[in-house]
């Protein structure tokens, strides 16, 4: 009697995945064009932008990322967050509909920093078809005069 319930158990639960593969013979197959597929894109001017040299004496340079919504569907910026804490992004908090462009402005402050040549990053997140964007500041700050004297 224990086999009899054992295999009957096995066949069972061995039946189950064979039957969930089954498809709707009724149901048409939907074939998705690429016109049909409502995705937003994201598509940034530069990635990459040089805030040049600056002094210690005015650590606090900014720089403007511009991007442009290529896609068919609104484009919506969930976060954009820097690899540290001197770097603060700040980006278009409304959907940009398609054929668009949006701004994302990012302030460094190296006021406490080395003074030396440096590059950050902002990892933006957004709903496009690339859900996931790098871009990178780079520049030089040089050190205080007051401590060159």
């Amino acid at each position: 009697m224990k086999k009899f319930i054992a295999w009957s158990l096995l066949c069972m639960l061995g039946g189950v995945p064979v039957l969930a593969q089954k498809t709707d013979a009724k149901a048409p197959a939907a074939k998705e064009t690429k016109s049909d597929v409502k995705e937003a894109s994201i598509v940034f001017d530069k990635t990459t932008q040089d805030l040049g040299t600056f002094s210690e004496d005015d650590p606090i340079v900014k720089c403007t990322f511009t991007f442009t919504n290529e896609g068919n569907a609104p484009l919506v910026i969930h976060q954009a967050i820097a690899s540290c804490g001197c770097t603060v992004p700040t980006y278009t908090r409304m959907p940009v509909k398609p054929g668009e462009k949006g701004k994302m402005e990012v302030t460094y402050n190296g006021s406490g920093k080395y003074p030396g040549r440096f590059k950050k990053s902002i990892t933006v997140r957004t709903n496009a078809k690339e859900p996931m964007v790098k871009l990178y500041i780079t520049g030089v700050m040089t050190a205080s005069e007051k401590d060159k004297k």
